[in-house]
């Protein structure tokens, strides 16, 4: 299934906590100086415009981004993720919203190296061209050189069955993010297959995978599922912005499932959580789950903390 195009939902509140959890686990790779691998199994377009026809349609940013944008009380990784964004809006007008890959570019080293893959055609090609003039734009400011085919690889083609060629990396070191649309129900099995595969040839690898939380039972289990897998550790963060609707349809709920956390992670969701919760909420529903734990095999020390706010 080749038909979702994420521009319809660009800067939503899911967006939202994927993005700024994916600069954190970044920002932990930088501690060290020695390189790692940045790899994106759905990368998307990687730059979307906020007034275009797409993200315009439903205005799904206003449930993220948007209030977000003139907050000055902001924790310092809300802050470091919304100044991300606003640096691609110099004039102050929220214009374009940046995806996984160009967060990961701006945030990674020049040492480090980044893996798009895109199967949709069409956005595969704007992946490309919005990369290129990244380049031509950092030439005319004399910025640091984006060199394809070395730091950046730009593929089209399915993530889940390139990543088993990628792994181990050569440095050792590696974050992989797992973002697919779950139109198809198969896109669930395909995650937890994956990444079962990727953990026996890269067991020490961090992996954060996003998912919707939906109506349909394979989204309601699939936390669970990944709970199975065999790694150190895992963390799974949950926001919900509002209510379910009666009719199940909308997003109200998202979460990122991450195997091999940083053990900085969990206390700065903590701290983080809460904030996003009083901040996007839209009624009493409003809410976040943090829990982490071992595997399911040898989990009996796992915690559930549900806050409303």
């Amino acid at each position: 299934m080749l038909s979702y195009r994420h521009a319809f939902h660009a800067g939503n509140h899911a967006d939202v906590l994927k993005h700024f959890v994916t600069i954190q686990l970044m920002q932990y790779l930088n501690q060290k100086d020695t390189a790692y691998s940045y790899i994106d199994t759905h990368s998307g377009a990687g730059v979307y415009a906020l007034d275009g026809t797409f993200a315009s349609k439903n205005a799904e940013y206003d449930t993220g981004i948007g209030p977000l944008w003139e907050r000055t009380d902001m924790p310092a990784p809300i802050k470091e993720y919304v100044d991300l964004v606003r640096a691609m809006n110099p004039s102050g007008k929220m214009r374009y919203y940046p995806g996984s890959p160009y967060i990961a570019d701006q945030v990674a080293r020049e040492q480090d190296r980044l893996r798009l893959f895109e199967l949709h055609p069409a956005d595969s090609k704007l992946l490309a061209d919005n990369f290129r003039k990244l380049e031509e734009h950092a030439a005319q400011q004399g910025i640091r050189p984006t060199t394809r085919g070395k730091r950046v690889l730009i593929t089209r083609g399915d993530g889940f069955q390139a990543l088993k060629g990628l792994l181990p990396p050569p440095s050792r070191r590696a974050l992989v993010l797992i973002d697919p649309p779950y139109e198809d129900k198969q896109d669930y099995k395909k995650v937890k297959d994956t990444l079962a595969e990727a953990l026996v040839r890269f067991p020490t690898g961090t992996y954060a995978v996003w998912y919707p939380l939906l109506q349909r039972m394979e989204s309601r289990q699939f936390a669970d599922k990944l709970k199975q897998l065999q790694c150190s550790d895992w963390l799974n963060v949950v926001l919900t912005t509002n209510t379910p609707m009666p009719d199940g349809f909308g997003l109200h709920s998202s979460g990122m499932f991450i195997l091999n956390p940083p053990y900085t992670l969990e206390p700065m969701l903590k701290e983080v959580m809460p904030y996003l919760v009083k901040v996007l909420g839209k009624d009493s529903g409003a809410r976040f789950t943090l829990e982490s734990g071992k595997p399911m095999a040898t989990r009996n020390n796992a915690v559930r903390r549900p806050v409303t706010r």
